[in-house]
């Protein structure tokens, strides 16, 4: 569920560039050119830094050296006094050592040596080609290299914690072979996404599948992350595709780095990097995924150094400045991004025993709970300077969706001890459910929007996941309402199929109305298009996990055979701008999350309920699987299921 939003690079890494560009500004024969030039440069100060020591030696015997930061080249340590040789004669009072004349003229005459040396390097080194100078120069940045490497120890070693007993993390094969049959289709579909982004897109961050070629956007910094290799980890292991898995870990070990000067979205990056590292972790053991995940997780921390705590939007992962959206509420941070961070910062802090993850967001949940709500409600938008709210707007979908979500799943991730979270959860529930749920003259039950005191009728794709949390939360629901929360949860998973089965292409609109006669359609053209969002799929598998109902695999399938058809194009996937439209017109993006959540929930849908068992497993919103933690804080490590 991914809230929208209009990721960085290796600093060690050479980018991409198409034929004929440049990695630098400036053109390379100017730079050959002026290498001389430079060289000449750095020798003539160090000349003038012989020369400049050399005449204005002091010539006071008092002082025992003078230090031109070259001391260890250039004049060797003289020892220091031995105790009690003091000008004054008085024990401590302040004099300097004697320095006899011989001594100081010694110096002088190694000064003159090393200035008539490097006067004939110098001249050596003009005589030179230029070929010959290049290869100095590039032996002697080799040498800097080394030895930065060696100077390097490496990130700080993490504590040794258990790694848990992982249960149901493969296979999962359905008895029934037309079931069977659909999942290798899903797989089959999975495999082209990842061939086609290997072919033409590999390290880019997204492939746009028509252009053949890579494609990022502001969210992931304008830089080469490999963002589609690290959301599609997850879902590769768990197809058993182990080949197209160890491809992409030896991409991430070698090449993903963030040290890097590049401005990023802090829940885009936590959901879809530290969660995909981490769930890769736990689902393989390579200490490899915990690593870049924790060094990743540093460089977001300087995002919260706001006088509220509550972080921004963005931020530099080299300079560590932070700043927000310009068309978020004036300057506001946004309920869904600072709300979307509990699931993985409470396994960061598990991992490395650093509770600053922990306690960053801990505090926001305190300080939203001392906070006025309006009619209940969590207004969209809150200001991380004044701790105030922006605008009240308040969504299930965008910009809301998944702080709710990750209420609930805080208390699941604990085993159901985080009773705070799970009561902060229930009261949202009833307040959303009294203020934004209606019910259509149609008889569809669909999710509003609440605008500065009024009721937009309007749902978005995005909203459409709350069937499943609503299932997925039923269990543990107070005053007996189970079973109410299970009918609600099925309501809105039949709206959004809805919004499905109305179009051309049996594909959902980004958003739909319920008024003018309209109901589950799409209005204005800007909302009739399909991006490969897997909300109303994960939906249909949630239901199905906890109902068995047949129609939620059919409603899957349809919508399977819907995007293998108008979606798939030769070089992979891609979104469609109108589905109302039996022409439409692609976006010409395969967006990450197609390969971390629309497929691996579709594969989870045909598959029997031992893969991945909900009583062993969370999925974050970017449906990246992370273990149940007992009561102690402590990841589970005997994990049961049915």
């Amino acid at each position: 569920m991914t809230t929208p939003a209009l990721l960085p690079l290796s600093g060690r890494r050479i980018p991409t560039l198409s034929p004929g560009a440049s990695s630098f500004p400036h053109h390379r024969a100017t730079l050959r050119l002026s290498e001389k030039f430079i060289l000449l440069l750095i020798l003539s100060a160090f000349i003038t830094l012989c020369f400049g020591a050399f005449f204005f030696l002091p010539d006071n015997s008092k002082h025992k050296r003078f230090d031109l930061g070259l001391e260890d080249v250039l004049i060797p340590h003289i020892d220091a006094p031995k105790e009690g040789k003091h000008a004054s004669g008085q024990p401590g009072a302040e004099g300097a050592p004697v320095v006899d004349q011989e001594e100081e003229e010694s110096l002088r005459d190694k000064i003159r040596a090393d200035h008539e040396r490097a006067l004939q390097e110098a001249k050596e080194k003009l005589r030179k080609s230029r070929e010959e100078l290049q290869a100095e120069i590039q032996t002697e940045k080799s040498k800097v290299i080394e030895d930065l490497k060696k100077k390097d120890v490496g990130p700080k070693p993490l504590p040794p914690v258990p790694m848990p007993k992982v249960v149901g993390v493969s296979d999962g094969e359905p008895a029934d072979p037309d079931v069977k049959e659909k999942r290798d289709k899903i797989r089959e579909m999975m495999k082209h996404a990842w061939d086609s982004y290997r072919q033409y897109g590999w390290g880019h961050n997204e492939l746009k599948p028509l252009a053949k070629k890579g494609h990022s956007t502001n969210i992931f910094g304008n830089s080469q992350l490999g963002a589609s290799i690290v959301d599609a980890l997850d879902t590769l292991y768990i197809m058993g595709l182990h080949e197209e898995f160890k491809d992409g870990q030896e991409w991430i070990d070698q090449n993903l780095d963030f040290s890097v000067n590049a401005e990023v979205s802090v829940f885009e990056v936590n959901i879809r990097f530290i969660g995909g590292l981490l769930a890769a972790y736990y689902l393989s053991g390579q200490e490899m995924f915990k690593q870049k995940a924790v060094q990743l997780a540093e460089k977001l921390l300087p995002a919260f150094n706001t006088p509220t705590g509550i972080p921004w939007a963005m931020v530099n992962l080299k300079s560590g400045v932070g700043r927000n959206w310009g068309w978020a509420s004036a300057g506001s941070s946004i309920l869904a991004e600072f709300g979307t961070l509990h699931m993985e910062f409470v396994h960061l802090t598990y991992l490395t025993g650093n509770p600053a993850y922990y306690q960053k967001v801990m505090h926001i949940r305190k300080l939203l709970a001392k906070m006025d709500r309006p009619n209940g409600l969590y207004p969209n938008y809150l200001n991380p300077r004044t701790g105030r709210w922006g605008q009240h707007h308040t969504s299930v979908g965008g910009l809301g969706d998944s702080f709710y979500e990750y209420l609930l799943k805080a208390w699941l991730m604990s085993d159901k001890t985080d009773t705070e979270a799970r009561k902060t959860y229930d009261d949202a529930m009833e307040a959303i459910e009294r203020h934004l749920i209606r019910k259509s003259n149609g008889g569809l039950t669909f999710i509003g929007e609440w605008k500065n005191g009024h009721l937009e009728r309007k749902m978005g794709h995005l909203a459409c996941f709350a069937g499943g949390m609503f299932a997925l939360g039923a269990d543990g629901s107070p005053d007996d309402k189970a079973g109410h929360y299970l009918q609600l949860g099925a309501e809105i998973a039949h709206t959004c199929h809805e919004s499905y089965d109305r179009t051309v292409l049996k594909l959902g609109p980004e958003a739909f109305k319920f008024d003018s006669g309209l109901e589950a359609v799409a209005v204005r053209q800007n909302e009739k298009y399909y991006i490969l969002r897997p909300e109303v799929i994960e939906t249909y598998w949630y239901m199905w996990r906890f109902t068995h109902d047949p129609k939620y695999r059919q409603w899957g399938w349809e919508a399977a055979q819907a995007i293998d058809k108008y979606c798939r194009v030769s070089g992979g996937f891609s979104g469609v701008k109108d589905v109302y439209s039996s022409n439409p017109t692609y976006d010409d993006v395969q967006q990450s999350f197609f390969l971390a959540e629309t497929l691996k929930y579709l594969y989870l849908l045909f598959s029997s309920d031992d893969l991945m068992p909900l009583e062993s497993w969370v999925f974050n919103t970017e449906a990246h699987p992370l273990p149940v933690k007992s009561s102690s804080g402590k990841v589970q490590t005997n994990h049961k299921h049915s």
